[in-house]
């Protein structure tokens, strides 16, 4: 089913993202709908599919927010293989790597299959997470924070009271949470990306310097708390664990993010990761090593041109005790 458009994953990072002073910039989302009553896409069961990537931080924060808010029944979700190639993300159709699933709803290849069925004329990236709408055929949204965002509130009335009382956004600390999610991104989330795909030394130490300030302040927010913002689990900690999950084993040697291990150089960092993952199966459920190391490493040949997969970190997580 794929199309002959094509967007090949070297040129996707490098080409259509790099500045000309080396450094990495990354490109907005396109689909910026939401979920409401009342509105084009009301919250219903069953309407809405999600596409992720078990790879992808960002599509990995919507899964975890899913199953956060208890949202497994009514939004079904289909995982692309983590072999990003010159298709883009491919189903297991395509290439069947464990774990991986064929899109039986839309029948794609792979995921621009999807985009171009929302619009023949779409000429952005064909990135993941996308929520899609069944009844209308067409993407919702692809800005995997208001996925966050569609998730905590669209569906209260349609999960368990329980599942609806979890706020990951409580209206009392938004204003705190909005301000870390902020320098959150820029400087860590998206900040290893800026580190990873610089094309230049300078652009490369400028970028991976301020991963690390940024880590530091996080290493003293933690300072004897549970959570980044009060006492309760918020979409600032989901937005930090995607990154913090894949550190040691992938960004610290392919992305050159080596200062300091989260493990070895971050306590209270590495004792909050550890608690997320091991204690709530929203973390440690939605995570998938494999997927994770794959992609990165196979996926991007002008880094890692052998397409050699490390076998360490040894254990990719460490345990509580």
């Amino acid at each position: 089913m794929s199309q002959a458009r094509d967007v090949s994953s070297q040129s996707d990072i490098t080409k259509s993202t790099t500045e000309p002073d080396g450094s990495y910039k990354r490109k907005p989302s396109t689909f910026r709908n939401a979920v409401e009553k009342g509105g084009k896409h009301e919250p219903e069961k069953d309407r809405y599919h999600l596409y992720v990537s078990y790879a992808c931080p960002w599509a990995h924060r919507t899964l975890i927010t899913r199953k956060v808010k208890g949202l497994e029944e009514l939004i079904p979700f289909t995982v692309v293989s983590p072999r990003l190639g010159p298709h883009g993300w491919p189903f297991a159709n395509i290439d069947p790597f464990p774990a991986a699933g064929v899109d039986s709803l839309n029948h794609a290849d792979h995921m621009k299959d999807v985009y171009l069925k929302a619009d023949p004329d779409y000429e952005g990236r064909f990135t993941v997470p996308v929520l899609w709408d069944k009844k209308l055929n067409t993407i919702v949204n692809n800005e995997s924070s208001e996925i966050l965002r569609i998730f905590n509130t669209a569906f209260n009335d349609l999960v368990p009271k329980a599942n609806a009382e979890i706020d990951i956004y409580p209206e009392p600390h938004r204003k705190e949470i909005d301000e870390i999610n902020a320098w959150v991104y820029d400087d860590i989330n998206n900040g290893v990306y800026k580190s990873g795909f610089a094309s230049t030394q300078e652009a490369y130490e400028k970028a991976v310097k301020v991963v690390f300030e940024s880590l530091d302040k996080i290493e003293k927010i933690l300072e004897g708390k549970e959570y980044l913002v009060g006492d309760t689990l918020t979409e600032a900690d989901i937005r930090l664990f995607v990154t913090i999950v894949r550190f040691d084993p992938v960004y610290v040697g392919h992305f050159k993010c080596n200062f300091r291990t989260i493990r070895n150089g971050y306590p209270n960092i590495h004792n909050w990761l550890r608690k997320l993952y091991w204690n709530n199966a929203a973390f440690h459920g939605t995570t998938n090593f494999d997927h994770i190391k794959e992609h990165y490493y196979w996926s991007h040949t002008m880094i890692n041109p052998h397409r050699i997969v490390p076998v360490g970190p040894i254990p990719n997580i460490e345990p509580l005790n």
